[in-house]
C-alpha cells in the first residue's frame, strides 16, 4: 500500500510539472520594447494552462506576474469580445495550433505584457469589408506601454488587426502574420509624438491598407519585412512620425511607402518588385533617428525575405510547448 502511496505521488508531481513547463517562455524582447525597464510579461510569476475561453478571461485579468500557456484554438463566448489584458502578464500558444477565434484582446492603460504564438481571427462581418459597423480588433491597445506582439498570426478581423492607439510606446512587433484583412496594423490616434515602435520581421501578405499606418510616432523603425499583395497603400507616414525603413521587400503593393507633408522618412536597402505608386524613400531624412543608438538588431539579406520571412513568421511549434 505504501509503493502505491509513493507511485501516484510521484505521477502527480510529475503531471503538474508538464503543466507549469513552458519552452521559450522566458524568451527577451528586443527593439523598443526592450527599453523603458524591459518587456518581461509574467516571467517570475506562476505558469497556468488555458483551454476555455472562461480560463483564458480569468487568467488574463487577473493581479500578478502570470505566464497562461494557451492550449488549442479557444472560440470566443462573446463575438468579437476583446480580453482585458492586466500588468505583467505573457499569453503564449502552445505549439502552432493554439489561438482564439471570433474574439481578440485589449490592453488599456496596462504595462508590461507579451503576446506570442497565437492566431487570431475570424470575426470578420463579410458584408462589411470597410470594418465600419463593429470595433472588433485582434489587438486594441490604449495607452498601452511595453508590449512585445511576437509570433502571432492574424487574419480576417472586423476592424484592425492590430491597433496601437492613444500614446501606446516601447512596442515592438515582431515575426508576425498580417492577412486577408482590409487593416493591417495602425498606429498612433494622437496628437502627442511620444510613442516608439519597432516592427521587424513580419509578413505582410494580402492586406489592403495600414501595413502600417503610422501617425504621430517620435520612432518608428522597420525592418526585415515582407509584403505581398497589398492593394491600397503599403507603409504611411503620417502626422510628425519619423519612419526609419531598412531591408524591406514590398512585392506587389501600391504606394510602397508614402510619406505625408509633416513627416520624415528615411529608406535603406529596400526591394520592389511589381509595385506601381509612390515610393518615397528619402523625405527629411536627416531629422529620421538612428535606431543602432538605442538597441541592437540584425539584418537579414534582402532577397531571402520571401523565403524566410513567411517560413519563420507566425506561430512555432518550438514555442509554448
Amino acid at each position: 500500500m505504501h509503493w502505491m502511496k509513493s507511485v501516484l505521488f510521484l505521477f502527480v508531481a510529475c503531471v503538474a510539472s508538464q503543466n507549469t513547463t513552458c519552452k521559450r517562455c522566458e524568451d527577451v524582447a528586443h527593439g523598443f520594447a526592450l527599453l523603458n525597464g524591459g518587456t518581461t510579461g509574467g516571467k517570475g510569476g506562476r505558469t497556468v494552462v488555458a483551454s476555455t475561453w472562461e480560463e483564458l478571461k480569468t487568467y488574463a485579468a487577473s493581479n500578478g506576474s502570470l505566464i497562461v500557456r494557451v492550449d488549442g484554438l479557444i472560440n470566443s463566448g462573446e463575438r468579437g469580445y476583446e480580453i482585458p489584458i492586466a500588468n505583467d502578464k505573457t499569453i503564449i500558444g502552445v505549439g502552432r495550433k493554439s489561438g482564439l477565434i471570433g474574439g481578440g484582446f485589449a490592453i488599456k492603460g496596462t504595462k508590461n505584457i507579451i503576446l506570442r504564438n497565437l492566431q487570431v481571427s475570424d470575426t470578420r462581418i463579410p458584408e462589411d469589408w470597410p470594418g465600419k459597423t463593429e470595433d472588433w480588433d485582434g489587438v486594441q491597445v490604449d495607452n498601452g506601454t511595453n508590449i512585445w506582439i511576437d509570433h502571432m498570426k492574424f487574419a480576417r478581423m472586423n476592424d484592425g488587426l492590430i491597433d496601437l492607439r492613444r500614446d501606446s510606446t516601447y512596442i515592438t512587433v515582431s515575426s508576425c502574420i498580417l492577412s486577408e484583412h482590409n487593416k493591417a496594423l495602425g498606429i498612433g490616434w494622437t496628437t502627442n509624438v511620444t510613442a516608439r515602435v519597432t516592427i521587424n520581421d513580419n509578413f505582410f501578405n494580402s492586406t489592403n491598407a495600414r501595413n502600417p499606418s503610422a501617425d504621430n510616432l517620435d520612432m518608428c523603425h522597420m525592418y526585415n519585412n515582407y509584403f505581398r499583395n497589398c492593394t491600397s497603400y503599403g507603409t504611411y507616414a503620417r502626422g510628425n512620425t519619423s519612419l526609419l525603413v531598412e531591408n524591406s521587400y514590398y512585392d506587389g503593393v501600391f504606394d510602397p511607402i508614402v510619406v505625408g507633408p509633416n513627416a520624415s522618412v528615411k529608406a535603406n536597402w529596400v526591394k520592389f518588385k511589381h509595385v506601381e505608386g509612390e515610393t518615397m524613400l528619402d523625405v527629411n531624412a536627416k531629422k529620421v533617428f538612428k535606431a543602432s543608438d538605442y538597441y541592437r538588431y540584425s539584418l537579414r539579406d534582402l532577397y531571402d525575405l520571401p523565403n524566410d520571412i513567411p517560413y519563420f513568421a507566425g506561430p512555432q511549434e518550438d514555442v509554448g510547448s
